[in-house]
Order: structure tokens, then sequence, then C-alpha cells
């Protein structure tokens, strides 16, 4: 009898057990064994909704925005900053100052406590080793727009992800350049794909050269033994500096379970945490200094130039700026496509004299 209520309460035990509702824009195949590492030590149940790699961050940041007057989420693990201020700017997010956040840089919170940031990643240049010998290695981002390399590089489309973050801190910090540059990539042939991790499979493939990606997902390549190698662009004395992009953790404003979405970012936040994302597959870059991390996972003090980003301006400029990325392609695919149209015209036109003149010497008046 006394085993047959012990059973009947187990059962049972689900439906009043504490659970908490993520978001989680890092990779599945990386964030999922830490929340399921969160699960075993608390014995609160985590119920996740994952990004997929074509809408990444902004998939989940419109459905945030949505959702606002009926939240399905308790916490937000994005895996970028940009897009995080801006649902801060929505009203999506709860102010939450987490004990767990000591030892994180002031660059990384919020003042209004409503973001803390950890595990960053750098953008860097992926570089296929059988194409491209070293003294040949691209050193600037500006190299994706040499026409040495027309055709033979790659880049994931700027509209979502870091990616996207990339554009707006570049239109943030100089409007003009920024233009430049998204001209002269598209001028330049750069292939658009669907996400970094899209970028590293093709340069691991050796179908084109080399093009940008993030560290977690150039790692992947090289844990696959593939012919690849990074460079962190424009670290130079005096150069534009390395962007290094942090995860991001945010407390849901009228989530159901505010109570456990405090423990998971409580959790989340602790210097293990950064330091387990360090040693794992997925080589996050700890935002703390004293935090353990293994030599391939490059600090930004042993990297040179870092870039210098105001991230509150980043985000809540964010849609306009990755807009306005998104045009400059455009307009250097419109003008392709009409300098292809007068190209035909003149052709058509040239053919079309051509026979009017034979014509016109076979039968003479």
């Amino acid at each position: 009898m006394r085993n047959l209520v012990v059973s009947f309460f187990a059962l049972l035990a689900p439906l009043w057990a504490e659970e908490v509702h993520v978001y989680v824009s890092l990779d599945e195949e990386h964030s999922a064994k830490v929340l399921k590492q969160f699960e075993a030590e608390t014995g609160v149940k985590v119920v996740p909704t994952f990004d997929t790699e074509a809408s990444k961050t902004v998939g989940l940041v419109k459905r945030l925005i949505r959702e606002k007057g009926d939240p399905q989420a308790d916490v937000y693990w994005n895996n970028e900053l940009a897009t995080t201020i801006k649902l801060k700017e929505h009203g999506v997010l709860a102010p939450y100052r987490s004990p767990s956040a000591e030892g994180i840089p002031a660059e990384f919170k919020d003042a209004e406590g409503y973001w803390t940031g950890f595990a960053a990643r750098a953008r860097v240049l992926i570089v296929n080793t059988d194409l491209v010998k070293p003294a040949e290695f691209p050193k600037s981002m500006w190299d994706l727009c040499d026409p040495k390399w027309s055709g033979k590089t790659c880049m994931a489309l700027p509209a979502t992800g870091t990616t996207a973050a990339h554009a707006a801190v570049l239109y943030v910090r100089d409007e003009a350049k920024a233009d430049e540059y998204f001209r002269k990539l598209a001028a330049n042939r750069v292939t658009w794909l669907t996400g970094n991790a899209h970028c590293m499979r093709e340069v691991a493939a050796g179908r084109y050269h080399f093009g940008w990606t993030d560290t977690d997902d150039f790692f992947v390549a090289k844990l696959q033994d593939r012919p690849v190698a990074q460079v962190f662009p424009d670290a130079g004395a005096g150069e534009a500096g390395v962007l290094y992009i942090p995860n991001s953790l945010v407390l849901i404003a009228g989530g159901k379970h505010a109570d456990a979405g405090k423990r998971l970012i409580d959790w989340l936040l602790r210097p293990e945490t950064e330091e387990a994302l360090a040693k794992s597959a997925t080589a996050q870059i700890p935002v703390r200094l004293g935090v353990p991390a293994p030599d391939h996972v490059r600090r930004p003090d042993q990297i040179g130039t870092t870039m210098q980003v105001d991230w509150n301006r980043v985000g809540k400029e964010y849609d306009r700026w990755v807009a306005r990325s998104g045009e400059q392609l455009s307009a250097v695919q419109e003008s392709g496509a009409t300098l292809i149209w007068i190209s035909a015209v003149v052709f058509l036109l040239v053919v079309a004299i051509f026979l009017v003149m034979k014509r016109a010497t076979r039968d003479p008046v």
C-alpha cells in the first residue's frame, strides 16, 4: 500500500513542480545542455523554445513583442544584445538585478537593471587554409571588398542575429562608412547566406575562400578538423577594432513563473556557467576577467584593439540601421539589373542597325 501511495504522488508531482519557460537564441546544441544541467541541479523544470538559424533572434524578438499582453516566456536568453535593448524599448522586460552578476563589467549591465550580458563571442573572418595561404590572409573587414576576392567570399545576410547587430554597430559608429561598406560588399559579389553557421560550413567545404562568422561557429569547424583559420580583423593600433557581442539575459514582464525565472537567471550568470561555456564546443568568451578559459578562447586583452560600442544607441536604432544595410545591398543589385537591361537594349539596337545596314547593301536602290 505504501509503495502505491508513493507512486501515486510521484505521478502527481509534475502538476505542482516549479517550472520556467525560456526563449533561447543561442544555438540549441549548446544551450540545451546548460539548461538540462540547471534542471538537474535545481529540480526546476525548464520548458525551452529555441530559435532557428534563419530567423536567429528576430523570430523570438517579434514573438515576445507580439505576446506582450499575455507573456508565454519568463526568461529570454538572447545570443546578442542589440535586440534585447529593443525589447526594453518596447516595454517587454522587467528589471531584475541578479546577485550573480557581481564581477560582470558595467558595460555589460543595464544601468536600470533590465538586462545583463555574459559569455561573449567575437566577430571573425573564417578562412579556408587550402585556398588561402597565410601571407594572403585577410586582415580587415574591407578585404571582402577587394576585387581580388570578387565572388570568393560570403556573409550572412544582415537581417538577423549577430550579423544584423554588427550592421547596426557599424552604422552607429559611422553612417557614411557603413553605407560604403555594404555597397562595396554587394558590388564585389559577396554571397549572402542564411546565417553564420551556414557561412562557416561553406568556407570549411571550400566553396568560398573566406567570410564573416562568429567564434563559436568557427570552433565547430575546428572540432571537425576542417582546414580553417580565424582572423580577428582590424585589431591593430588605430584600427576600428574587433567586435565582441555578449549573450544577454532578461526577465520578461508579466511572466507567469517570475520566481523560477529569477532562479534561472541567477544560475546562468554564475562564473561557473561562463567557465563551462568557455570550455564547451561553443567556446564562449567570459566577460569576467577572472573566469578560467582554455587557451584557444581569446579574450579582448589578448587580441589588440576592440571596437567601442554604444549598445544602448545600437538597440534603440536597430530597426533603422538593419533596414538601411538592406537598402544599400538592394541599390547595388538594382543598379546592376538596370545596367544589364541597358546593355541588352544597346545590344539589340546594334543588332538591328547591323541587320538594316546588311539588308541595305544587299538591296541597293
